[in-house]
């Protein structure tokens, strides 16, 4: 493939996505493997929140000599392999979330660090894949690297966000794989739906989280996962959050907030994001390939489904940017999917 090129989707400067060059079309020489990556074809993939704020806040000021590549979510056949590769094949169908720091999947053929990589769910298709190593494996890292639950203890946890992407695999992960009580929050008639169908023992209202929580039967709970707003809901947490329990959260906000008003309850805060470890190349950066494997075994085990519930066809600027404007709407259940064969 050395020299061809390929079709990519990108930016040189942030702009709103109703913009004409808020998203080009590039040519790009397709990449080559070298050392541990594999380069995929891409099949299909996913569009989150991270597309479109990396999208927004990359450029405001300024263009970009080389056009931003994004695309944090893929299916696909390898078609080349690295030298130190060893546990992939050329013809593999894999998926994963890929490295914030290089070209993402908004291509034709996209190169990839094999260790943060895993063979694809066999029972899901493209799409259906395509929209879980992201959100999976943000939500397996909050569980078990950050909050560090023990899967045997018999506590509680609050998912604030539970109809989004993240929130619905973290119930089902957290169902599948640990005792907890899993609570959610949902607002709409069909979100509250959502989140019972993604195995929530009850739903809560954010929109007035502490009542609404203590009216479901908890004073307390012993950990929170917040996937929607960090600063909005910090007094709720900090009103729900047990003595010695841990809040996690995947929301960056401007400004601060009092830490200090955890210090009675001895609770802690700590930060997930899916991209540290690829991006400071850490001494466990594998373990990402690991979870991405046990995710795609309770897949097929018929333990945990998928969160797709949009599918776009095809591969060009006007798609990603219908794709943009769905996720940022904010409306969205579950995840969006583009499959590129179609």
């Amino acid at each position: 493939m050395k020299g061809k090129s390929m079709k990519a989707v990108g930016f040189k400067k942030s702009l709103k996505i109703e913009e004409n060059e808020s998203l080009i079309e590039i040519e790009k020489e397709i990449p080559k493997a070298e050392g541990f990556d594999i380069v995929v074809k891409v099949n299909a993939i996913s569009v989150n929140p991270a597309d479109t704020k990396i999208r927004i806040r990359t450029a405001p000021d300024k263009i970009l000599d080389t056009p931003k590549i994004m695309g944090y979510d893929a299916v696909g056949i390898i078609e080349e392999i690295g030298e130190k590769v060893t546990n992939f094949n050329i013809g593999d169908r894999v998926f994963y979330a890929g490295d914030v720091t290089r070209d993402g999947s908004n291509a034709e053929f996209q190169s990839v660090d094999s260790r943060i990589v895993a063979l694809a769910p066999v029972s899901l298709s493209d799409a259906q894949a395509a929209v879980l190593p992201l959100t999976s494996l943000t939500g397996y890292e909050a569980l078990f690297d950050r909050l560090r639950i023990n899967p045997h203890e018999k506590k509680t946890i609050l998912i604030i966000g539970g109809a989004g992407g993240v929130g619905s695999i973290t119930t089902q992960i957290a169902k599948q794989l640990t005792n907890l009580t899993v609570i959610a929050t949902a607002s709409r008639e069909e979100t509250i739906q959502w989140c019972k169908d993604m195995g929530a023992d009850h739903v809560v209202n954010h929109k007035d989280l502490v009542n609404s929580v203590n009216e479901a039967g908890f004073d307390t709970v012993d950990y929170i996962f917040n996937v929607a707003d960090t600063k909005g809901h910090w007094d709720s947490m900090v009103e729900l959050i047990a003595p010695q329990g841990m809040i996690s959260s995947v929301v960056e906000f401007e400004g601060g907030i009092d830490l200090s008003k955890l210090q009675a309850k001895a609770a802690g805060f700590i930060w997930e994001l899916m991209f540290t470890r690829s991006l400071f190349n850490t001494k466990d950066m594998h373990r990402q390939g690991e979870i991405l494997s046990d995710i795609a075994n309770l897949v097929d085990c018929g333990r945990i489904k998928t969160t797709l519930t949009q599918t776009l066809n095809g591969f060009s600027v006007e798609i990603l940017k219908e794709a943009h404007k769905r996720v940022e709407s904010s409306t969205s259940i579950g995840k969006l999917a583009i499959d590129y064969s179609k």
